[in-house]
């Protein structure tokens, strides 16, 4: 596989070919800060053949030593404020933050005040907001490859 792609690289400099339209990626760390989990869905379903997340270089992974993003779902609890900002605190340098729904937004919160820290944004510094309850697959592939462009 790896000669492969170092002979179609090779023949891409041969016949002078543009590079590819994106050589970027991002790796994104997932963190559910207390949603209804109707965002995970979404989410899961852009690693499905259909949306085939990983073919624009985006990819979910498991450690935030790992992630470019640090993508949250949900208004975050007062069990996850911790665990939320020990994750940001693990994630190098530049980091970017994605609010991702209306509940990470701070819209239509439901829960009691005291369960409740508040929308991403009254912990984090957020980069990148995804409204939607929940926003569709296109919605989030199209939010996030924005964010590659932006780099």
């Amino acid at each position: 596989m790896l000669t492969l792609l170092r002979d179609l690289r090779r023949l891409r400099k041969l016949l002078d070919l543009a590079p590819p339209e994106r050589a970027s990626s991002l790796a994104i760390r997932h963190v559910d800060a207390g949603s209804c989990n109707g965002c995970e869905h979404e989410l899961t379903l852009l690693s499905s053949p259909y949306y085939d997340l990983q073919r624009f270089g985006l990819g979910i992974v498991a450690s935030p030593r790992h992630a470019d993003v640090l993508l949250i779902t949900g208004p975050v609890t007062s069990r996850m404020r911790e665990p939320l900002l020990v994750a940001y605190a693990a994630m190098p340098e530049p980091r970017r933050v994605a609010a991702l729904g209306d509940c990470a937004l701070g819209c239509n919160l439901l829960g009691s005040a005291e369960d409740i820290v508040g929308p991403v944004d009254a912990l984090l510094p957020v980069d990148l907001r995804i409204p939607g309850c929940p926003p569709t697959p296109e919605a989030i592939a199209q939010a996030l490859l924005g964010l590659i462009d932006a780099r």
